[in-house]
């Protein structure tokens, strides 16, 4: 088959009735009809592309589509696969050979690299199960491997119930939230399926075809920058579970891993086992094993703890904080779209925004949410924290998105005072004496600085957050007029912030370090220049927003293993090895094969 990159049709070219309306409920389990696409216009553009007739063109599927909306008449980009007589297309890739846009289509198909022996002696652990060890268990499941799943968090849907509980009753269940329990942060997102990744093997795809089979929307396996959204991926993540179970894997909740059993080793550290905390009984157990996926997400600040206790190798590392803002949705849509704002095919319109500001700091937009809305996402008591969230449709009334800062290691405390209020008075005069170690009378950076003191600065901004909210677990917020000038909001404009419990007006010059507050008051007159409205005077900021991600990386080596602890495997956004849901997808499958490869090994 050939594949064409380029073939581009204006909008009105598109059909649209066989679309669901832009504004269908959120809440409802029925699907957009699949995508129509105008074959026929598309079939003569490749046609005269490759300078042969239509009916040379046995078959056309369209592979992806986008739209270039930076002149007033939008296109729509698509790439296609088109299948021809064999000897006509081999005389085709011949004469195109160096052509930009046409080519071969590639091998996408996905072929596991092991399988397992028929009764392995020790059956490998996941410990998480976000999207990264949904997918390292899979893996491992369809390569008959027979994974345990250890969850701290309760099953999806009892999560969701919990969480509401905080949104509604400013009642915050530590172990099953935002952050915590199947599906991982994720599931309360916009469920963004695209990722900047290198992606040689294609595992991205792997990823998007295991979710359309186990319910999302075909339209995934299309879209440029496609979507699930919350409400559907509950069942999505309930079927993926099935499917591990089905294959001889185990899945177990409300299981805390809480200690390491390690052996010395001539080359470092091996593991032996885990130590698990039932949560419901309190009771722990020793579960025997020699290979360990560590799908930690970026807020297991106490299971980060017990490995750095243990003497996992880890580091500290950059991330970003900042705000949520919101805009109506149709300010955002009009200054993306323009006369075509509110069409079908379009949808509710996105938009990422980056500015280098004077003091050096990178400012841009984060998970950008279209037509969704603020949650609070903390997982720890007597602190907030915001992100962002959509439904499949988009259709809430405001735009949100994190507007966030850069930091580095060097920003992060490192005296006792604020090691103590994060850890405790025990082990945070420890840490705080390990700083000074480390530092001796140097700057601080990713090597010299304490491993744990990122995680010390996000406690420190959420605790101060949770002040300002009135301690009601109720948020910080202003409008971005009297952010501008400095004063603090005395009422609501005509943007109400969608963040529950609630939020409460306040001067956010407080809720941040001052550079971070300058660096955003410069961005976004900035950005209002780019987008028409962004900075208008009442949008709404809502603060604070902590967890773009992880504040530390677990190094590995080329085996994917930790550097001094053989047979434990560091993987997705908590050992910073991963970005969103699809990064993450693609790090568990990555680590899934190279355990079993590693076991296979050790079994010969």
């Amino acid at each position: 088959m050939l594949r064409i990159t380029e073939l581009k049709l204006p909008l009105t070219a598109l059909p649209v009735d066989a679309r669901r309306a832009s504004d269908a409920p959120s809440e409802t389990d029925q699907d957009r009809e699949p995508v129509a696409h105008p074959v026929a216009a598309l079939t003569a553009l490749a046609s005269q592309a490759l300078g042969v007739a239509p009916d040379a063109i046995q078959s056309l599927a369209v592979f992806k589509r986008s739209f270039d909306a930076r002149k007033a008449d939008i296109l729509a980009v698509f790439i296609v696969d088109i299948r021809l007589d064999a000897t006509l297309e081999a005389q085709l890739l011949a004469r195109f050979d160096s052509h930009p846009h046409i080519g071969p289509t590639p091998d996408m198909a996905y072929t596991l690299v092991a399988h397992a022996p028929a009764t392995p002696l020790i059956r490998p652990v996941v410990v998480g199960f976000g999207p990264c060890g949904i997918f390292a268990a899979l893996l491992l499941a369809q390569m008959g491997f027979k994974p345990i799943v250890l969850e701290r968090g309760p099953s999806v849907r009892q999560r969701t119930k919990d969480t509401w509980d905080l949104w509604r009753k400013n009642t915050l269940h530590p172990e099953s939230n935002v952050q915590f329990g199947e599906g991982g942060a994720g599931t309360f997102s916009d469920g963004k399926l695209w990722s900047q990744i290198k992606d040689p093997r294609y595992l991205g795809r792997k990823v998007m075809q295991e979710l359309v089979q186990a319910g999302a929307p075909a339209d995934i396996l299309v879209e440029a920058h496609p979507h699930i959204g919350t409400f559907k991926l509950v069942k999505v993540v309930e079927n993926l579970r099935a499917q591990i179970i089905a294959l001889g894997g185990e899945v177990r909740f409300g299981q805390r891993v809480i200690d390491l059993d390690l052996a010395a080793d001539a080359g470092g550290l091996v593991l032996r086992g885990l130590s698990v905390l039932d949560i419901e009984s309190g009771q722990t157990q020793t579960l025997a094993a020699s290979h360990v996926v560590m799908a930690l997400g970026h807020s297991a600040r106490d299971t980060f703890a017990m490995l750095y206790r243990r003497g996992v190798a880890m580091q500290a590392k950059p991330f970003s904080v900042g705000f949520r803002i919101e805009h109506p949705q149709s300010v955002i849509d009009h200054a993306r779209w323009g006369r075509h704002a509110g069409h079908p095919l379009l949808g509710a319109a996105d938009y990422k925004l980056v500015h280098h500001a004077h003091n050096g700091r990178g400012v841009y937009s984060f998970c950008m949410c279209p037509g969704g809305t603020v949650v609070a996402a903390t997982s720890e008591a007597e602190r907030v924290v915001t992100n962002g969230m959509s439904q499949y449709s988009r259709n809430e009334r405001n735009a949100n998105a994190g507007i966030v800062v850069g930091i580095d290691p060097s920003d992060y405390p490192h005296d006792e005072a604020s090691f103590i209020a994060a850890f405790g008075p025990e082990e945070g005069a420890k840490y705080a004496a390990e700083s000074r170690l480390l530092l001796g009378r140097d700057t601080p950076s990713a090597s010299r600085a304490h491993p744990l003191s990122g995680i010390a600065f996000q406690r420190q901004l959420e605790s101060r957050a949770y002040t300002l909210g009135g301690s009601t677990y109720e948020a910080p917020g202003q409008r971005v007029e009297d952010f501008l000038q400095g004063r603090a909001s005395q009422a609501f404009g005509s943007v109400q912030p969608s963040y529950r419990p609630g939020v409460k007006l306040v001067d956010l010059a407080a809720s941040l370090p001052s550079y971070a507050i300058d660096a955003i008051r410069e961005a976004l007159p900035v950005f209002g220049r780019k987008i028409k409205g962004f900075d208008m005077a009442d949008a709404m900021l809502t603060g604070v927003e902590t967890r773009t991600s992880s504040p530390l990386k677990i190094p590995r080596g080329e085996n994917l293993q930790s550097t001094n602890v053989a047979g434990l495997y560091p993987a997705g956004e908590g050992a910073s090895y991963a970005g969103g849901i699809l990064s993450a997808g693609v790090d568990g499958i990555k680590v899934a094969e190279a355990l079993a490869l590693d076991f296979l090994s050790q079994q010969a």
